[in-house]
């Protein structure tokens, strides 16, 4: 009866629906990497034993390659969205329709150079180059999310201008205000994420100077909120 209890669980179905998507199982994974590269630092810096530290660094390493083999191919998923983001026809605001195009672009150059360090990655080939392609990549990563974090910026700004134009007196005012207030948290929600991870390529291309810890925190935090998006949407 608990053993019945337990497979039928509705969370347990959640949670197969989660794990079976790519998105779910690369957030998790994610979320791992980025906190093993917290943790390391963490150590680093408590003056532990370097074999406690080495476990996190490996664990930092091998997810990090192994969400790049999961991603291989996914540039051409991004580089039809641009095109589908270009060619829209509907009726949109052209500054979120070419900040679309520009986020889904610099998003397709990042995963196309990575895909090229994939051989270098798994040992198959050392590339002289790898440093400087991985540099590349993490400037179209830091581009796309500079592309994200604007359209969430001008969203909001449209959401606002939106909301003083209500008669909230009126029926039709309160629902559209209601739908505005869900639609503002979901882009201050994104917002935080895209701030988050633009430490990450900032970082690794010389615009700041971050140690492994700030690092590791703001890549939690964005695959937490990723988890926790693909959560609801597989709910």
């Amino acid at each position: 009866m608990v053993a019945d209890a337990l497979v039928y669980h509705p969370a347990l179905a959640h949670w197969l629906k989660f794990v079976s998507t790519t998105v779910g199982r690369d957030k998790l994974l994610r979320t791992i990497q980025y906190f093993s590269r917290f943790y390391a630092w963490y150590l680093y810096r408590t003056n532990k034993p370097q074999s406690a530290i080495d476990p996190y660094n490996a664990v930092k390493k091998q997810f990090g390659t192994t969400r790049k083999l999961m991603r291989f191919g996914k540039f051409l998923e991004h580089l039809k969205a641009a095109s589908v983001a270009l060619d829209n026809k509907a009726p949109i605001d052209p500054v979120l329709r070419y900040l679309a195009v520009g986020r889904q672009l610099g998003y397709a150059g990042y995963l196309t150079v990575d895909a090229i360090t994939v051989v270098d990655a798994v040992g198959y080939r050392k590339l002289e180059s790898v440093k400087r392609l991985q540099e590349t990549a993490y400037r179209s990563w830091f581009a796309g999310l500079a592309f994200s974090a604007a359209a969430g910026i001008y969203s909001l700004y449209q959401l606002q201008q939106r909301e003083k134009s209500l008669d909230l007196k009126e029926g039709e005012g309160v629902v559209e205000a209601k739908k505005i207030e869900k639609e503002r948290a979901a882009a201050r929600v994104q917002l935080v994420s895209d701030f988050a991870d633009l430490l990450i390529p900032a970082s690794a291309i010389g615009l700041l100077n971050l140690d492994d810890g700030i690092v590791g925190i703001a890549g939690t935090v964005s695959s937490l909120i990723g988890v926790w998006s693909q959560w609801r949407k597989t709910a």
